[in-house]
């Protein structure tokens, strides 16, 4: 076989190579937005004219989302925030169009707190997409109801602030459950907050054993000696 002819047979293998790991790639990087933003992919990809464009679209707010400083709520935030929300579905009795804007504003606060920049409604909702997009379309049917709240009625007003609630509730817990696996997972190696270490954890926790012990014995006498004593009934002071 003349040289010419297999150097052109390794080249046309390398490109088909070439061209099938792009492929691949493609569809790995097609599945894992597909996944991870779910309605929000479909929706992305009916928008724009080039199903190409819109993965780099989403793969752009990713990108973006990883330079944002998100942080979980402290357990005082969250109490305070679900005070607040409370406070707000109260006033919905006797004000549901002003409960309904300031539900919307107290979301916009809670975005805030948790590291999500807060410019403008399209940024909020490209930047919620990326971790929060399974209740996306509750915040645009409700932020759509609050821009036009002064026509809407009481029913549309009920529905906006279910899906207000819904958005609410996703941002509120979102990542508490990620601080306990933390802290368990600190525990298990042995160390605290304080950075103290597993020997010292053992012999605090040996000591609660023993302290529980002797509490445990000091108590079963106590209820044998009172039981040993003749019961007398309350009569109500008679």
């Amino acid at each position: 076989m003349p040289t010419w002819l297999i150097v052109v047979i390794v080249v046309v293998a390398i490109a088909v190579l070439g061209a099938v790991i792009w492929l691949v790639t493609q569809e790995m990087q097609r599945k894992r937005l597909q996944q991870r933003f779910g309605p929000e992919y479909d929706r992305t990809v009916e928008e724009s004219d080039n199903p190409r464009a819109a993965q780099r679209e989403l793969a752009e707010r990713e990108r973006r989302h990883k330079e944002l400083d998100i942080r979980p709520l402290s357990a005082s935030a969250r109490e305070r925030y679900a005070r607040e929300w409370a406070q707000v579905q109260e006033k919905f009795v006797d004000e549901p169009s002003t409960a309904v804007a300031e539900a919307d504003r107290l979301l916009v606060a809670l975005m805030g707190e948790r590291g999500y920049p807060t410019e403008g409604y399209e940024q909020q909702v490209a930047d919620l997409s990326v971790r929060h997009a399974k209740t996306l379309e509750h915040y645009r049917a409700a932020h759509s109801t609050q821009q036009k709240r002064d026509g809407a009625s009481t029913e549309d007003l009920r529905d906006a602030m279910v899906r207000y609630r819904t958005v609410f509730e996703d941002l509120l817990t979102d990542g508490a459950d990620d601080d306990r696996q933390h802290d368990h997972h600190d525990r298990r190696n042995g160390h605290d907050h304080d950075g103290h270490d597993s020997d010292h954890a053992d012999r605090r926790d040996a000591e609660t054993r023993d302290d529980d012990r002797h509490e445990t014995h000091e108590t079963g006498q106590h209820e044998r000696q009172a039981s040993a004593q003749p019961r007398t009934e309350w009569n109500g002071g008679r």
